[in-house]
C-alpha cells in the first residue's frame, strides 16, 4: 500500500464503523415496511447519496456504486409510487365522469323519448281525429273521395313514426359519441397504469442489485470480523 493512500484507507474504516449502525437500522426498522413507504424511500435514498458522496470523496469505487444504486432505487420506486397514485386518480375520475355521463344520456333518452311519445301520440290523435270527421263527410261524398282522405291521414301517421325514429337514432348516436370520449380518458389512465408498473418492475430488478451488493459487504464485514 502506498503511504499516500493510507489516509483514505482510514477514513474508509472510519466511514465504515460510523456506517454499521445507519445499516443496522435500514435492515431492522426501514426493511419492515413496504417497499414504497415515504419514510422508507427518503432513508434509503439518503443513505445511498451519503455512500455514493463517501465513495467518491475517498476513492472507493465499489462503495460509491452501491450508494448510487441504492439512491436510483429509492428515485425509481418514488416516481413509480406517484405515477400509480395518480394513474389511480386519474382512472376513478374517469369511471365517475363515465357514469355521470352515461346516466345523464340514458336521462336523456328518457326525457327525449317520453317528450317525441307524446308528440307523436298527439299527432295521432289528431290525425285519428281528423279522420273521423273526414270519414263523416265521406259518407256524403263519393267512394273515391273516402278513400284519398284515408290515405292523406295514413301519411302522416308514418311521417310522426318516421320522425320518432329518426329522433331515437339521433338521440343514441349523441350517447355513444359520450360513451366513447369517456372510455379514451379511462384508456389513457389505464397506460399510465401500465408505465407506473414497468417502473416499478424497473425498480425491483435494481432493489435487487442492490441486495447482491447488500450482501457482498456483509460477507465482506464478516470476512474482516
Amino acid at each position: 500500500m502506498k503511504i499516500t493512500t493510507l489516509p483514505f484507507a482510514v477514513l474508509r474504516f472510519q466511514y465504515q464503523v460510523v456506517r454499521f449502525p445507519l445499516g443496522l437500522i435500514e435492515d431492522r426498522v426501514f426493511a419492515q415496511m413496504e417497499s414504497e413507504a415515504p419514510a422508507r424511500l427518503f432513508y434509503e435514498r439518503a443513505l445511498g447519496t451519503l455512500d455514493a458522496t463517501i465513495g467518491n470523496a475517498f476513492g472507493d469505487p465499489e462503495l460509491a456504486k452501491r450508494g448510487a444504486a441504492l439512491a436510483d432505487r429509492s428515485d425509481a420506486l418514488a416516481r413509480a409510487a406517484r405515477l400509480d397514485a395518480a394513474a389511480t386518480a386519474k382512472e376513478e375520475n374517469a369511471e365517475a365522469e363515465l357514469k355521470a355521463k352515461r346516466e345523464q344520456a340514458l336521462q336523456d333518452q328518457k326525457d327525449a323519448t317520453a317528450k317525441k311519445q307524446r308528440e307523436v301520440q298527439e299527432t295521432l290523435n289528431e290525425a285519428e281525429e281528423r279522420k273521423r270527421a273526414a270519414a263523416e263527410a265521406a259518407k256524403k261524398r263519393t267512394a273515391t273521395a273516402k278513400q284519398q282522405v284515408d290515405e292523406v291521414a295514413s301519411k302522416r301517421k308514418e311521417a310522426a313514426e318516421t320522425a320518432k325514429r329518426e329522433e331515437q337514432a339521433r338521440i343514441k348516436a349523441a350517447e355513444e359519441k359520450v360513451t366513447n370520449a369517456a372510455a379514451e380518458k379511462l384508456d389513457d389512465a389505464q397506460a399510465k397504469r401500465s408505465k407506473a408498473a414497468n417502473q416499478r418492475a424497473q425498480a425491483d430488478r435494481i432493489e435487487e442489485l442492490a441486495d447482491v451488493e447488500k450482501q457482498k459487504r456483509q460477507a465482506e464485514r464478516a470476512n474482516n470480523a
